[in-house]
């Protein structure tokens, strides 16, 4: 899997050698590293080298060092938790305001949702289906679960994403969905129309991704995200 490194970067090579096999899929969650001996004649390089190649790759993330008997290095499985918390942060700060989020999701979700109504199987309709289903369930004339709601309408985005094919926007729509349900959990939108709304907005949206139009699908996704924007602007004005 791996080859011998040039001695002017045997430390770089290193590090991208091993990213690489893990982002290729040859080495998979919960794949061990061979020990750091191993490593050393792998690659032809120092034990210092080899240490400090772990270093960086599990600060990327990208693997687990745990000590003991039956420790190594373990390949993690990918997350996107660390850039959620800079985003998160940036949001807290006022770096990023919801025009942003607003401008950002008018170009991807849009892309995203066009992408799903073209390649969608009657599989993947079937699964938007029952997330579809369970948003309604939330909306009990009775009881009202507005954060149960949200967290199914997020489920859904991040569902068309993944129908989109591309690991790319998966992982950005769900880092936005799962930022937005974190910090502005305080905002949910509670109110019974307003979350009625919402869900006829997904109905509509899923319908264009079953029926595989592109072009409406695309239209009813940028019109959601700018319904939501606005009811998200009107909580935040409410609360100053």
């Amino acid at each position: 899997m791996f080859k011998k490194t040039s001695h002017s970067r045997v430390f770089q090579d290193l590090v991208d050698q091993i990213q690489r096999a893990i982002l290729e899929g040859r080495l998979k969650p919960g794949d061990k590293l061979p020990p750091q001996r191993t490593l050393m004649e792998m690659f032809a390089t120092s034990r210092a080298s080899v240490r400090e190649a772990l270093r960086v790759l599990e600060q990327k993330g990208l693997i687990e060092v745990k000590l003991g008997v039956q420790g190594g290095a373990v390949v993690r499985q990918t997350n996107i938790d660390p850039a959620t918390e800079v985003l998160t942060l940036l949001m807290q700060q006022n770096q990023v305001s919801l025009a942003h989020l607003e401008a950002f999701r008018l170009c991807v979700e849009g892309e995203v949702t066009a992408l799903a109504a073209r390649s969608a199987e009657p599989g993947a309709i079937a699964r938007l289906r029952r997330i579809l289903d369970r948003a309604r369930d939330c909306l009990h004339d009775d009881r009202v679960d507005a954060k149960a709601f949200v967290e199914v309408d997020i489920e859904l985005h991040i569902a068309l994403a993944e129908i989109s094919g591309n690991p790319v926007f998966v992982a950005v729509v769900k880092m936005v969905h799962e930022t937005i349900l974190g910090y502005y959990d305080r905002f949910t939108l509670r109110r019974p129309a307003v979350l009625e709304e919402n869900y006829h907005d997904l109905c509509a949206i899923v319908a264009a991704v079953e029926q595989g139009d592109p072009e409406a699908a695309r239209r009813l996704a940028r019109d959601h995200v700018r319904r939501f924007n606005r009811h998200m602007e009107a909580e935040v004005a409410a609360e100053r």
